[in-house]
């Protein structure tokens, strides 16, 4: 009688030791996965900043003359060290002067123009330090009223928008990011009454809304804040109607 529960029991132990390794396994995933990827995106990077910069310096003064060794990286330094003379050189008087002269000669290119144009607002976009940014996640309701969604306040909204939209309070505009691509979305222009200002912060709702709602930021298992948004007609007028 021993000897059949211990040979019942065998299975059992069996499984249970698999799942284990299992389960440990699928951790030391978790932990490696996003350690190599990391590793690997900073050092293909680097790679691809050497072989675009070392080619450009002379095969005298390159390191590895000195050194004996190619290290890795030296492209990297020699970039950062260039483009932080020419923002230097940019902010002078000189610099503007010449800048502005080379605009205006690529003003009268009609391809380069409108190339040199798209990519000079783009970058100005990325890495302008400007005061302009996303300060404030908030909810919306969209695509209907009783749907939320999450999007980040931008600015007030001026100018003819302002003057054409009918509605009486202030209006904002507001960017709603799809999922999990927060680089698309929509540009919404939204009474500020309409609004749910969030106070978690805009880092925290971008992770929000690229692992579609999977991974929540500290802070939120606490009690709910109660709220009072313009959510349209009550269900009864909307019977009425």
């Amino acid at each position: 009688m021993t000897g059949l529960l211990d040979d019942h029991n065998e299975p059992k132990r069996r499984r249970t030791l698999l799942g284990s390794l299992r389960a440990s396994f699928l951790t030391g995933l978790v932990v490696i996965v996003p350690i190599a990827v990391t590793i690997w995106l900073v050092w293909t990077v680097v790679g691809w900043i050497d072989g675009w910069v070392l080619p450009l310096i002379p095969h005298t003064y390159r390191p590895e003359q000195y050194i004996g060794i190619n290290l890795r990286g030296v492209g990297v330094v020699i970039f950062l060290i260039f483009t932080v003379m020419v923002g230097w050189l940019a902010k002078g008087l000189i610099g503007r002067s010449l800048i502005g002269w080379a605009e205006g000669l690529v003003d009268r290119m009609p391809i380069v123009r409108s190339v040199y144009n798209g990519l000079k607002q783009i970058a100005e976009t990325v890495f302008a330090q400007t005061e302009t940014s996303f300060d404030k996640a908030c909810l919306v309701q969209y695509p209907r009223p009783g749907i939320w969604a999450i999007a980040f306040i931008s600015t007030n909204a001026k100018g003819e928008i302002a003057r054409q939209i009918p509605v009486d309070s202030e209006i904002v505009s507001v960017f709603l990011p799809t999922t999990p691509n927060p680089t698309s979305g929509f540009l919404l222009y939204v009474p500020r009454s309409d609004l749910i200002e969030l106070t978690m912060s805009v880092e925290d709702a971008a992770k929000l809304i690229i692992s579609a709602g999977l991974v929540y930021p500290a802070g939120t298992d606490g009690p709910a804040i109660e709220t009072t948004p313009v959510t349209g007609p009550a269900p009864a007028e909307r019977a009425a109607e």
